[in-house]
């Protein structure tokens, strides 16, 4: 019930009425799904197309940033294993959260996905987590895809070693590409239609049954359906399997429309 104090003087010596007013709690924002994004420092597009793509009833992300260097090689992303555990531990602390996310697709095939998730869960005991390469690893297991195209922004030798990740684990890759570019604050001002062609590109060079776009700062989540029709295979990316991969894990099962293939399923 209400409770109306009355003749409560202010700080002027005025003389007001002030109300206690009654309230209820809901289940807030994230009543479906709560999700932790841990986010690299130099990243200009994961929350930017996550905003467009996690734009849900119900659903909500939280997200943290990780010190990195905006010189993408084995070395520097390997430095950031150290501050994983407290990235996480900053992401609504002592709330519910139903998955917990890092946001580097690289960094996790170096430092290792279960090492990862080790760290994740030093604050997160019992989580389910997820990375951009795990997420990939669990479209292509969803869409039956056995013949995947690579796209990367990243130097030779991390372009190596994804391709033999992704191949290690059952999926070939018959084709590839690279932006070939080492900083990060310019892959992410990768324009939408370079990264079109590029997929054109790779699709006409060699027979595959998806497309996947590595790296959360290429931006593609806009444009993901859109390829799809027109080069005739699913085609997804860092951020867009890593945004579906979430969903799924945190217990969201709808179709999501406008996202392609994978958000069918």
């Amino acid at each position: 019930m209400s409770q109306v104090l009355r003749k409560a003087s202010d700080d002027e010596g005025l003389l007001v009425n002030r109300m206690q007013l009654p309230f209820e709690l809901d289940a807030g924002i994230a009543a479906r799904a709560a999700i932790g994004l841990i986010v690299l420092a130099t990243d200009h597009t994961i929350e930017h197309e996550w905003r467009r793509m996690l734009s849900l009833e119900g659903v909500a992300f939280y997200e943290s940033r990780i010190h990195n260097s905006s010189q993408v090689t084995p070395e520097t992303l390997k430095e950031m294993e150290a501050g994983l555990s407290t990235a996480a531990g900053l992401i609504r602390p002592g709330e519910r959260l139903d998955v917990m996310a890092y946001g580097c697709t690289s960094g996790a095939m170096v430092i290792g996905e279960e090492k990862v998730f080790a760290h994740l869960r030093e604050a997160r005991p019992g989580i389910p987590c997820t990375t951009p390469i795990t997420a990939a690893l669990a479209a292509f297991k969803a869409l039956a895809i056995s013949r995947v195209a690579l796209l990367t922004p990243y130097i030779d030798s991390i372009n190596r070693m994804m391709r033999r990740y992704i191949e290690e684990r059952g999926v070939a890759v018959p084709v590839m590409g690279s932006f070939n570019h080492e900083n990060d604050l310019e892959v992410a001002r990768i324009s939408e239609a370079s990264i079109k062609e590029a997929v054109r590109r790779l699709v006409a060079a060699d027979r595959v049954d998806a497309v996947f776009v590595s790296c959360t700062s290429l931006r593609v989540a806009a444009i993901a359906e859109e390829l799809e029709r027109e080069v005739g295979v699913p085609v997804t990316s860092s951020n867009h399997a890593m945004a579906w991969h979430c969903l799924r894990l945190a217990g969201y099962k709808e179709p999501v429309p406008g996202f392609g293939s994978l958000f069918k399923i």
